[in-house]
């Protein structure tokens, strides 16, 4: 039976797992407590970087002999391989652990098998407190290796009434200096921004992150399915991060440099280029989450080719009554197909409203 004690110190490994966001990829963001065998902190750590020591490497090593005979609290089930580093399960068996609780079992083939592990060799594992919990702080990771595909949050920003520019097509600003600060941070997070071809004609965006100490900077991704709205001067082809522009089979790249063209098919119905074939390129290349940052066209493809996870809407206190919506055609005819959306969370952003929401389990694996 978990505890009060124990409920508190998973919490605390969640909280530490989430400073890895954005610079672990293509591995999980973990955290681990330790409490040694009258129930104090010990030691804790996280997985600060890929290639780098385990979230439970980190905190044994803060512990030290205290955590003999004491219990690790981690967010994803020990690992159970070498790889770049040795495998977690072995470490807590060494290092004379009793019990190890864990949130999420590890869903990969070939490090899942640590529970297995521990229990052969005496030490108490236990699955599933907070799992739910632990589970949304390591949603990319989890829907990549479930799925085969990067996690995508669909960020926008719009007026009240839903417009993302007005009529005469000027966008800036509709929302705040604090709101367009917090998108920088869902930059840093992410493995990958994408946008389209109109997003790039128009605004000429550099997408890197800013503002965000220690971030690494995410691959930038152009959907321009003609190869004609990313010039050899665009700010996007700066040396800030590296850059892949998506282009039709039969588009013509001379005008791009080299190494920055991703071939890919055509849509099979409709404009575009086939957004499950992007997603599957991408996550070829180790990118694990995908920020998208598209105008309504693209958002409207990602909607109709069920790839949207999350979604993040800052809404500013203005009307405009007139201009593009957030979301195109999105394949939505009645509003019996309408895409359902539990709310997550509502936050005031200076003058903003932040609502993130993810699709009703009905929508959910996609």
């Amino acid at each position: 039976m978990d505890t009060a004690a124990d409920s508190t110190a998973m919490g605390r490994a969640i909280t530490l797992a989430a400073r890895g966001l954005g610079s672990t990829s293509p591995n999980p963001v973990v955290g681990c407590v330790i409490l040694d065998s009258e129930g104090r902190p010990a030691g804790e750590g996280f997985h600060q970087r890929a290639g780098g020591p385990h979230a439970e490497i980190h905190a044994l090593r803060a512990a030290g002999e205290k955590a003999r005979g004491g219990t690790a609290y981690v967010t994803l089930e020990p690992c159970n391989h070498t790889g770049r580093t040795g495998p977690c399960a072995q470490a807590l068996i060494e290092a004379g652990v009793s019990r190890v609780v864990y949130a999420v079992a590890d869903p990969t083939p070939q490090a899942t098998g640590g529970a297995d592990t521990l229990r052969a060799a005496g030490i108490k594992a236990e699955q599933g407190l907070l799992a739910d919990e632990a589970e949304a702080g390591n949603a990319a990771w989890l829907t990549s290796v479930r799925l085969g595909r990067p996690y995508v949050l669909w960020k926008y920003a719009a007026t009240l009434d839903g417009r993302i520019a007005a009529a005469d097509a000027t966008s800036r600003w509709i929302t705040s200096p604090e709101s367009r600060a917090d998108v920088h941070r869902l930059r840093a997070e992410a493995d990958a921004v994408v946008v389209g071809s109109g997003t790039a004609r128009t605004d000429d965006p550099q997408l890197g992150a800013r503002g965000i100490e220690g971030a690494v900077q995410p691959l930038r991704v152009v959907v321009d399915t003609g190869a004609t709205a990313v010039r050899p001067r665009a700010r996007v082809l700066d040396d800030t991060a590296p850059t892949l522009v998506a282009v039709a089979e039969d588009a013509d790249t001379g005008h791009l440099p080299d190494g920055t063209v991703l071939r890919l098919p055509r849509a099979a119905t409709g404009p575009g280029l086939d957004i499950h074939a992007l997603l599957a390129a991408l996550h070829a290349r180790g990118v694990r989450s995908v920020l998208l940052e598209g105008g309504p066209t693209l958002a409207g493809a990602f909607v109709a080719a069920g790839t949207v996870d999350k979604v993040v809407g800052y809404l500013a206190p203005v009307l405009l009554g007139a201009g593009p919506a957030a979301l195109a055609d999105a394949g939505i005819s009645t509003i019996a197909q309408a895409l359902r959306l539990d709310v997550t969370e509502t936050v005031r952003i200076g003058p903003d409203l932040r609502i993130t929401a993810v699709p009703g389990p009905a929508r959910k694996g996609n």
